[in-house]
């Protein structure tokens, strides 16, 4: 069951052999799980905390995946990570999920009571005399280093001292989402759920399009003409036919409505007050071809946005400049468990982590910008619910429908492999074959390489890789 590989490196379970079939196996046996959880996890990029968490000097947040648990921390020189175990008798010092300031207490173990500063210093043991002397030498009781970065609006951390560094490993997509202002924005709210399903059941729920026009016809209702010329004319009389006859200004009601479906759907994927500055502009002047109409339509908008959101004390880039020079997709991944849905001056974002075999938790967010005068208070732990809750926005519960069924297809008798579509589910394939190089142990550097393919591949082509 494992492939043999004549490179010296390491035979694995259910490898992906042909790039458009993989593996049902992948997504259920344990030890395939407990493979990724050795091979795969230690040594990628996590998304650790959001940086409004981490505001002050001395804030810190746990975090804490599979077993290995860390504390996040503003110090005086900025962000650190420390591994989460006291250095007397390894009792971890942060509760799972905790967070707080470290400023004026430090960090105390709940057993013994040693205490540690926010730069990781060892500050207090208890009947300190009843240690020797090499038992008390500050460099060996001082809390253990984690790799940690920064980047849109995040801190990633990373329990391989030796990986590439998370801008090598994930490429120019950090810059051109910062360009965006991703690193300014705020959570407006945060949500979590637990859901019966492997974490990459999960995660390849969001790297393609193609199952708008079933999971979410109200999308594919609003513009048949975008989704049918995307995936087809031909909806086996599912899907709402195209409609090839509209006017300018129905194409362009029709494009505001689905604005509002993305808002009511998923809050930051586009925010509120940008589909009220739209509602605005629904009679501007246009040429009459839709073709050219439509994109100077969108261009008005996006300006109008950035004027008036500046106007009320927001800090956001030239929307239009940026996606002229540095254009990003309406879904980019950030490997291996992160994704972010940048539209306009917002964004939603989703995180995934394993719990076991079939089990994930999935976080999302509704990011967007705040100007002083609301007086926004940050968003410090989510509201967790289950995954069939009525309160989740429209889009992900109905997402949240597929993936626990999908779950339980993937042990169909007979069932031993996923189809997958060239030019429309090509990320699952590719970073299906990235995990199996890192299950294999190829070389940091080539996995950095691909994993950068992986910018703008949503609906993309299958690539090409040697790992």
């Amino acid at each position: 069951m494992a492939d043999a590989d004549s490179a010296g490196l390491h035979p694995i379970p259910f490898a992906v052999t042909d790039p458009e079939r993989i593996p049902a196996k992948r997504y259920y046996d344990e030890d395939f799980y407990k493979l990724e959880n050795e091979k795969l996890w230690p040594h990628v990029w996590q998304m650790a905390a959001r940086l409004e968490q981490l505001e002050n000097i001395g804030d810190w947040v746990e975090y804490s995946n599979l077993g290995k648990s860390v504390i996040v921390v503003r110090a005086k020189e900025g962000i650190k990570a420390y591994h989460n175990a006291c250095r007397h008798r390894g009792v971890p010092i942060a509760a799972p999920g905790g967070a707080g300031n470290c400023k004026s207490a430090g960090f105390i173990c709940p057993f013994h009571g040693w205490r540690w500063n926010l730069e990781g210093e060892n500050t207090f043991v208890y009947g300190k005399h009843f240690f020797s002397e090499e038992q008390l030498e500050q460099g060996d009781l001082a809390l253990r280093s984690c790799r940690v970065e920064t980047a849109i609006g995040c801190a990633f951390i990373n329990f391989d001292d030796d990986a590439p560094s998370l801008r090598d490993s994930i490429g120019p997509l950090l810059e051109k989402l910062e360009m965006r202002g991703m690193d300014k924005q705020r959570a407006e709210w945060w949500y979590a759920t637990k859901l019966p399903a492997n974490w990459k059941t999960a995660m390849e729920a969001f790297m393609e399009g193609y199952h708008v026009m079933r999971t979410h016809p109200q999308l594919q209702r609003m513009l048949p003409q975008l989704y049918n010329t995307l995936y087809g004319m031909d909806t086996g009389g599912i899907g709402l036919p195209i409609n090839p006859n509209l006017s300018v200004r129905e194409n362009v009601h029709a494009q505001y409505e689905h604005m509002k479906l993305l808002n009511e759907g998923m809050a930051g994927m586009l925010h509120q007050k940008e589909v009220d500055i739209a509602g605005q502009l629904l009679e501007v002047e246009l040429p009459e071809d839709p073709a050219v109409a439509i994109p100077m339509w969108y261009g008005i908008v996006q300006h109008q946005v950035v004027e008036q959101l500046r106007a009320r004390g927001e800090d956001i880039p030239d929307l239009n400049a940026v996606a002229q020079s540095h254009p990003v997709q309406a879904v980019e991944f950030i490997f291996p468990h992160y994704f972010v849905l940048p539209t306009m001056s917002s964004a939603s974002a989703y995180r995934i982590r394993p719990l076991g075999p079939e089990e994930c938790l999935f976080e999302l967010w509704s990011l967007t910008n705040f100007a002083e005068s609301d007086n926004h208070q940050t968003v410090t732990e989510p509201t967790i619910l289950p995954y069939d809750s009525e309160e989740f926005p429209t889009i992900p519960k109905q997402d949240y429908s597929n993936i626990p069924i999908q779950q339980q297809g993937l042990h169909a008798e007979g069932f031993d492999f996923m189809r997958l579509g060239q030019g429309i589910e090509g990320m699952i394939s590719n970073y299906n074959r990235i995990i199996d190089g890192h299950l294999r142990g190829t070389d940091p550097d080539k996995l950095a390489e691909a994993t950068r393919t992986l910018a703008h591949n949503f609906d993309g082509q299958i690539m090409e890789y040697d790992l």
